[in-house]
């Protein structure tokens, strides 16, 4: 649509502009999503708009697709894929015009499990699989997993999720963790398949309902043909014969196709920081002011942070030439943007600048000037 082509466009530079209050009305809202539009493109695609939901790459050429879409996994614990890419649909019927259903380029398929197996109790020669490359990690100096497969159309991770999420902060997946079962200490590993288009398409699955319906297939392939954790027998140097490790039968048998996974109740689409992520920095910089202030009782200290917090912004949004409110509610803004969380562009306004603008426009043009 060449009327969403122009104002993403003028967006974009928005977003580029030197000065960050102006990147601040760098957004585009549809529906309840309120969009970051980046400052630049990526390959092909000239447009970027990303929230919480969607990573949204959008093309003008008819030569390439006219979106490719990222959907993050944790709107993927709120709805369903199917779900998800109805709603997705929604969003991409304001920015263009969907000829086709979704083809799909990549999925990742995973089981998250707990069990007393020791993870690092094999070598590398356990597995047998049609990948070149098998690796371990750590993380100060603890096992986190294994990697099989990296950079290949095929890879596999088996790696501890609880000390992934220790860096990750993705807190929400315990609760999910807990609707399942889990008594909220053992240690939860997840066995993850990334399958990239090559792959699919060699099976005939290019479009999501056809994935969907071969999950089942698509999971046996990956863990019977591909990949398999097997107990080593020296004796016996033909390694398919080796026999299946316990755990990987119960991983492998797992059934896709049943339609009981726990969803959460809630989602938002903002990129919304943890209350441990904001207020690990506002301490550090409280207690840094008592410290220096020689300050050791909070009450008395936290009230002269904040008389100190207020003459210094209000110097320094006098230098600037603002009020302090107009300088917070620029650095507001700014933040915003980031989030998803406010949206900044007054649309009624804007529309009615542009009515008046045509309608300017349209006089001129009448009267043959």
């Amino acid at each position: 649509m060449p009327e969403v082509d122009e104002e993403l466009k003028e967006l974009k530079q928005v977003a580029q502009s030197p000065e960050l209050h102006e990147q601040a009305f760098a957004q585009y809202p549809i529906n309840e999503h309120i969009f970051e539009v980046k400052s630049s493109g990526k390959g092909f695609f000239p447009y970027v708009l990303r929230d919480n939901a969607f990573h949204i790459q959008l093309s003008r050429s008819r030569s390439i697709p006219f979106a490719y879409v990222q959907i993050s996994s944790q709107y993927l614990t709120h709805k369903a894929p199917l779900d998800a890419e109805k709603s997705l649909q929604l969003v991409l019927k304001r920015l263009g015009t969907i000829e086709e259903s979704a083809n799909v380029s990549r999925i990742d398929l995973f089981v998250d499990f707990v069990a007393s197996e020791n993870m690092e109790g094999w070598d590398r020669h356990a597995w047998v699989t049609r990948a070149s490359a098998i690796n371990t990690y750590s993380v100060e100096r603890e096992f986190s997993g294994w990697m099989i497969g990296a950079g290949g159309v095929i890879s596999c991770r088996l790696y501890n999720k609880t000390l992934e999420i220790k860096q990750s902060k993705k807190a929400y997946l315990l609760e999910l963790w807990h609707k399942a079962g889990w008594n909220g200490y053992d240690p939860v590993w997840r066995l993850e398949f990334q399958l990239k288009r090559e792959v699919l398409t060699q099976k005939g699955l290019g479009k999501l309902t056809e994935v969907m319906d071969n999950l089942n297939g698509l999971w046996s392939y990956a863990t019977t043909e591909w990949l398999r954790l097997t107990l080593p027998n020296p004796e016996d140097k033909t390694r398919s014969r080796w026999p299946i490790h316990p755990l990987w039968g119960y991983l492998s048998s797992v059934d896709w196709q049943t339609d009981n996974n726990p969803l959460l109740p809630r989602f938002t689409s903002a990129r919304i920081p943890s209350n441990e992520m904001i207020f690990r920095g506002a301490l550090s910089s409280l207690v840094s002011f008592m410290a220096r202030e020689q300050i050791t009782d909070f009450d008395h200290g936290f009230a002269a942070y904040k008389l100190a917090f207020c003459q210094h912004f209000e110097e320094k949004s006098f230098n600037l030439g603002l009020s302090r409110d107009d300088f917070i509610r620029e650095k507001i803004a700014i933040k915003a943007r980031r989030f998803n969380t406010i949206l900044n562009r007054d649309i009624e306004a804007e529309n009615k600048t542009k009515l008046e603008k045509d309608a300017a426009a349209y006089r001129k043009q009448s009267d043959g000037e």
